[in-house]
């Protein structure tokens, strides 16, 4: 009889569990794109290909770009913060990006573009990483890998922008799996985002938080982002977080463009710090 009732407040345990988490996350059954421009918002799965091909991105063959974990807006002067960094920057990248009303009434101000992976909704918002630009890339694609612990997607973008000399150029977005023991799951995510650049000739852009908090991770990483013949910024100053064993969890690889300044300064926005990276367009 005790076992019986120790089995049936296990099941109501487990059954209570599931409601929770179900009431307060949800995840969509496929990767969901949400591209959002001056005029329009609209929902994908997997991709969306623009009717028509866009602008260059770049200014005179100068393209500046920020990559910074945002930490959902959680922390005190992240609009301010935002508006500072991005200040002359034709590429954003934003991992943990929530999709809340203060965001787009600040995205729309701004007059950006928005290419954003909706991997997982708390409490009603979205949550993902985030491309903004000057227009919408002439493709765009959501990928999302789900933790095996907590069982909620960590997402990627792929975008295809064009350039001033004709080339385009792809750019991975990524918040990189996190909880795991080994690298197995960490290395299946970035594998698959190799995939889908492997057959891109030309420019080439792979950032965001990738995690790397241990050297197993880091060296995964940088094998695979050889394979792809590309390069690693390296920031100075470098204000990057740092994980207990002073490795970096955010980093930037690039690949057939001329690297012209690479900082990572401090904030209190997030609990992450920014990289502002400049580029220069080979002619």
């Amino acid at each position: 009889m005790k076992m019986k009732h120790w089995s049936l407040g296990g099941v109501a345990i487990v059954a209570l569990g599931v409601i929770s988490f179900n009431s307060i996350f949800t995840i969509p059954n496929q990767p969901q794109l949400i591209s959002i421009d001056k005029q329009s918002s609209q929902s994908d799965w997997y991709c969306h290909q623009s009717e028509h091909q866009t602008s260059a991105i770049d200014i005179n063959g100068r393209l500046n770009v920020l990559v910074w974990n945002i930490h959902k807006q959680a922390d005190p002067d992240w609009q301010g913060a935002l508006e500072r960094f991005s200040d002359n920057r034709q590429l954003i990248l934003l991992q943990e990006a929530s999709l809340t009303e203060p965001f787009k009434q600040w995205v729309n101000q701004q007059s950006w573009g928005a290419s954003y992976v909706n991997a997982f909704k708390v409490f009603g918002t979205s949550s993902g990483v985030v491309n903004l630009a000057a227009q919408l890339p002439n493709r765009a694609c959501a990928y999302t890998s789900v933790e095996p612990w907590i069982q909620l997607p960590k997402s990627a973008l792929y975008a295809r922008y064009s350039l001033s000399n004709g080339q385009d150029l792809v750019v991975i977005n990524v918040h990189a799996i996190n909880f795991t023991i080994g690298t197995v799951e960490f290395t299946q995510q970035v594998e698959r985002l190799k995939e889908a650049v492997d057959k891109h000739q030309g420019p080439l852009l792979i950032a965001g938080d990738f995690n790397t908090w241990s050297e197993a991770r880091l060296k995964e990483l940088r094998q695979i982002m050889q394979a792809l013949q590309m390069k690693e910024v390296e920031f100075k100053p470098d204000h990057r977080r740092l994980f207990i064993n002073d490795l970096a969890f955010d980093h930037v690889f690039y690949r057939d463009l001329n690297l012209k300044m690479a900082i990572s300064p401090v904030t209190t926005a997030s609990d992450h710090n920014p990289m502002l990276v400049s580029f220069e367009l080979i002619k």
